[in-house]
């Protein structure tokens, strides 16, 4: 009887223990969420990444999952790359309580998907936020699936796609192209980018809504001048450039409420000044936004794109040039056309995303769109 008891209350200390006291590699914690939606289970994650640089650094996320028992074989895994919320630390998407609401990527759970949503380098962590830096993104987002699995309930299995918007489009496109090299211990079975960013400067300078637009622009030049010292003299006056750098510093994206007035004008200046700036003409922005943008003859297959014919940010020609080039190097495209806002590109595709990504676990042929493109 001893004995049994002895054994019943060790099987009983296993189960209970905390995912982060269970030997892992990349995984450091993983804190269960008490408002996760009804039927999700869901943990704050921190685990280990390493920068393009070789860096490493401890970084945080959202792993959620279906509310039911442990399957007898591993969930598919979905890894959520974000869009634009901002750089500074405290615009992480894990720290936000409308998190829930704001990411379409969750949809997938209810589908009986693991679904992995990393904040990416800097954010809710201390160190500047390489904004559209594809190496460092990526890393990530495959270094989030693996902590994924190193969480007991979550059953995430090794075959993942992945599937982002606007900024985490750009994010799954260079997580496909780095996924067999970085992290061949994954699967990835498809890819899918709604509204993203492929020639960074063609998207920096080429958005209809020269607001939004320069203040992407401004997070993308407070990043990359913080983290690799390039001047800004180039781009605009001391004057300017210490209003480009409040407005990376103080502002996340807002998704319910108006920016400040000071916010505002901070904005319309930065327009003015920039307006006739092209970075792909000015050193070293050029050549660090050319070496970030997506090479389409490196992205593999199976690959979707959603891309709204009336996006007023990630310019609708820019994507469709993508795409053509990714076809003229033989990968198929399916090639999602909506003409909804920038904001719910990921959420107007959801249904037919989720249903893709399904067939391609499934092992089904991938549709091909090339010829209408």
């Amino acid at each position: 009887m001893r004995r049994l008891l002895a054994a019943l209350f060790a099987v009983f200390v296993v189960l209970a223990a905390p995912a982060s006291a269970q030997p892992s590699r990349y995984l450091i914690s993983a804190d269960p969420m008490q408002d996760a939606p009804p039927g999700v289970q869901a943990w704050r994650v921190q685990y280990w990444t390493t920068g393009g640089g070789g860096q490493r650094f401890a970084v945080t996320g959202i792993v959620a999952a279906p509310m039911e028992a442990i399957p007898p074989r591993p969930r598919r895994v979905i890894a959520w790359t974000h869009g634009a919320w901002g750089v500074a630390e405290k615009c992480a998407p894990s720290l936000s309580p409308n998190f829930f609401d704001y990411t379409a990527g969750m949809d997938a759970v209810r589908h009986g998907y693991v679904v992995v949503a990393p904040d990416y380098i800097g954010l809710a962590s201390p160190t500047m936020h390489p904004f559209l830096v594809g190496p460092d993104t990526a890393n990530a987002v495959l270094d989030a699936v693996r902590a994924a699995r190193e969480i007991p309930g979550a059953a995430a299995g090794s075959s993942f796609a992945v599937w982002g918007e606007s900024q985490g489009g750009h994010a799954a496109l260079w997580t496909a192209v780095s996924a067999r090299a970085y992290a061949p211990d994954l699967t990835l079975v498809g890819t899918a980018a709604a509204a993203p960013p492929t020639d960074l400067a063609a998207n920096l300078r080429d958005g209809s809504d020269k607001t939004a637009r320069a203040l992407l622009l401004s997070f993308a030049l407070h990043s990359w001048s913080t983290l690799y010292g390039f001047p800004l003299d180039g781009i605009t006056n001391r004057a300017n450039q210490g209003i480009i750098h409040r407005l990376a510093e103080n502002n996340c994206v807002s998704f319910n409420k108006k920016p400040k007035l000071g916010t505002i004008l901070g904005i319309l200046t930065i327009a003015r000044a920039t307006k006739n700036k092209d970075i792909a003409r000015i050193e070293p922005f050029g050549s660090f936004a050319r070496a970030n943008s997506v090479d389409p003859a490196r992205v593999p297959g199976p690959l979707l794109i959603a891309q709204s014919s009336k996006d007023t940010i990630v310019a609708p020609a820019v994507t469709r040039k993508f795409a053509k080039a990714v076809c003229r190097r033989g990968t198929g495209v399916r090639w999602i056309e909506m003409t909804g806002d920038h904001g719910t590109s990921a959420r107007d595709s959801a249904a037919e995303t989720i249903a893709w990504i399904g067939a391609r676990f499934d092992g089904q042929p991938p549709p091909n769109d090339c010829r209408r493109i």
